[in-house]
Protein backbone atom coordinates (compact mmCIF):
# COMPACT_ATOMS: atom_id res chain seq x y z
CA UNK A 1 0.00 0.00 0.00
CA UNK A 2 1.55 2.92 -1.14
CA UNK A 3 1.95 6.43 1.60
CA UNK A 4 1.77 9.92 -0.03
CA UNK A 5 4.35 12.14 1.90
CA UNK A 6 1.26 14.50 2.56
CA UNK A 7 -1.57 13.97 3.79
CA UNK A 8 -0.28 10.04 5.16
CA UNK A 9 -2.61 7.68 5.99
CA UNK A 10 0.10 6.30 8.65
CA UNK A 11 3.30 7.52 10.16
CA UNK A 12 6.14 7.21 7.11
CA UNK A 13 9.83 5.70 8.23
CA UNK A 14 12.59 8.02 7.72
CA UNK A 15 16.55 8.49 8.62
CA UNK A 16 18.78 11.08 9.52
CA UNK A 17 22.90 10.79 10.01
CA UNK A 18 24.82 13.50 11.82
CA UNK A 19 28.27 13.16 10.32
CA UNK A 20 30.95 14.41 12.61
CA UNK A 21 34.58 15.54 11.53
CA UNK A 22 37.03 17.64 13.91
CA UNK A 23 34.71 18.71 15.94
CA UNK A 24 32.34 19.72 12.77
CA UNK A 25 28.78 18.58 11.21
CA UNK A 26 27.63 18.53 7.99
CA UNK A 27 24.69 20.25 7.70
CA UNK A 28 22.38 20.52 4.34
CA UNK A 29 20.05 22.90 3.10
CA UNK A 30 16.54 21.39 1.90
CA UNK A 31 15.51 21.71 -1.35
CA UNK A 32 12.10 20.32 -0.84
CA UNK A 33 9.23 20.33 1.84
CA UNK A 34 8.87 19.65 4.38
CA UNK A 35 11.58 22.20 5.79
CA UNK A 36 12.33 23.82 2.43
CA UNK A 37 15.03 26.04 2.99
CA UNK A 38 16.06 24.86 6.07
CA UNK A 39 19.16 23.69 7.29
CA UNK A 40 19.25 19.77 8.53
CA UNK A 41 21.53 16.85 8.04
CA UNK A 42 21.25 13.88 5.55
CA UNK A 43 18.43 12.14 5.54
CA UNK A 44 15.37 10.95 3.96
CA UNK A 45 12.66 8.22 3.69
CA UNK A 46 13.19 3.88 4.47
CA UNK A 47 12.33 2.55 0.37
CA UNK A 48 10.40 -0.95 1.25
CA UNK A 49 12.74 -4.04 2.20
CA UNK A 50 15.54 -2.17 3.22
CA UNK A 51 16.80 -1.66 6.82
CA UNK A 52 16.99 1.81 8.60
CA UNK A 53 20.70 1.89 9.15
CA UNK A 54 21.16 1.12 5.08
CA UNK A 55 19.02 4.15 4.37
CA UNK A 56 20.52 6.33 6.34
CA UNK A 57 23.82 5.02 4.41
CA UNK A 58 22.27 5.40 0.99
CA UNK A 59 20.65 9.13 1.70
CA UNK A 60 23.67 10.39 2.79
CA UNK A 61 25.37 9.45 -0.51
CA UNK A 62 22.73 10.35 -2.17
CA UNK A 63 22.48 13.93 -0.92
CA UNK A 64 26.25 14.78 -0.53
CA UNK A 65 27.99 12.25 -2.53
CA UNK A 66 29.61 11.20 0.85
CA UNK A 67 30.64 7.42 1.36
CA UNK A 68 29.30 6.31 4.83
CA UNK A 69 30.96 3.16 6.33
CA UNK A 70 29.37 2.31 9.09
CA UNK A 71 26.43 4.59 11.37
CA UNK A 72 25.79 3.73 15.40
CA UNK A 73 21.99 5.03 16.42
CA UNK A 74 21.33 7.96 18.10
CA UNK A 75 17.61 8.20 18.79
CA UNK A 76 14.28 8.09 17.47
CA UNK A 77 11.86 10.95 17.26
CA UNK A 78 7.75 11.47 15.65
CA UNK A 79 7.65 14.49 13.84
CA UNK A 80 4.13 15.62 13.36
CA UNK A 81 3.27 18.51 10.88
CA UNK A 82 -0.36 20.06 10.93
CA UNK A 83 -2.01 22.29 8.04
CA UNK A 84 -4.24 25.28 8.75
CA UNK A 85 -7.53 22.79 9.06
CA UNK A 86 -5.71 21.18 11.51
CA UNK A 87 -5.47 17.67 9.26
CA UNK A 88 -1.81 16.14 9.39
CA UNK A 89 0.22 17.07 6.83
CA UNK A 90 3.22 14.92 7.52
CA UNK A 91 3.82 12.54 9.74
CA UNK A 92 7.33 11.02 10.05
CA UNK A 93 8.72 8.24 12.42
CA UNK A 94 12.57 9.15 12.30
CA UNK A 95 15.79 7.13 13.20
CA UNK A 96 18.52 9.23 13.82
CA UNK A 97 22.30 8.48 13.42
CA UNK A 98 25.94 9.58 13.88
CA UNK A 99 28.89 8.42 12.17
CA UNK A 100 32.57 9.49 11.76
CA UNK A 101 33.65 6.54 9.14
CA UNK A 102 33.34 8.11 5.56
CA UNK A 103 35.05 9.03 2.71
CA UNK A 104 34.83 11.40 0.04
CA UNK A 105 33.80 15.67 0.07
CA UNK A 106 30.69 17.15 0.68
CA UNK A 107 28.69 18.61 -2.32
CA UNK A 108 25.05 19.29 -2.22
CA UNK A 109 23.20 17.09 -4.80
CA UNK A 110 19.40 15.66 -5.52
CA UNK A 111 17.75 17.40 -2.35
CA UNK A 112 20.32 19.51 -0.78
CA UNK A 113 20.37 23.06 -1.87
CA UNK A 114 23.69 23.53 -0.24
CA UNK A 115 25.95 21.47 2.00
CA UNK A 116 28.90 22.36 4.81
CA UNK A 117 30.50 22.04 7.47
CA UNK A 118 29.79 23.85 10.48
CA UNK A 119 31.55 23.89 14.14
CA UNK A 120 29.58 22.28 16.84
CA UNK A 121 29.50 25.91 18.68
CA UNK A 122 27.94 27.48 15.23
CA UNK A 123 25.41 25.01 15.17
CA UNK A 124 22.56 27.02 16.74
CA UNK A 125 22.88 29.82 14.14
CA UNK A 126 21.61 27.87 11.30
CA UNK A 127 17.74 27.66 10.75
CA UNK A 128 16.49 24.20 11.24
CA UNK A 129 13.63 22.08 12.25
CA UNK A 130 12.58 21.71 16.16
CA UNK A 131 13.17 17.93 15.94
CA UNK A 132 17.15 18.55 14.50
CA UNK A 133 17.65 21.37 17.44
CA UNK A 134 16.38 18.58 20.01
CA UNK A 135 18.23 16.06 18.23
CA UNK A 136 21.56 18.29 18.75
CA UNK A 137 20.32 18.96 22.46
CA UNK A 138 20.90 15.47 23.28
CA UNK A 139 23.95 15.30 21.64
CA UNK A 140 25.62 17.70 23.18
CA UNK A 141 26.34 19.67 20.23
CA UNK A 142 25.82 23.29 19.97
CA UNK A 143 24.42 25.47 22.95
CA UNK A 144 21.01 26.17 23.11
CA UNK A 145 18.67 28.19 25.20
Amino acid sequence: METSRKYPSRPIGGVGTVLIRDGKILLIERAAEPDKGLWSIPGGLIENGETAENAAIREVYEETGIKVETVEFVDAVTKVIWDEEDQVLYHFAIFDYKSSSFKGEAKAQDDALNAKWVKFEDVPKYPMPYTLKELFRYMKIGTWD
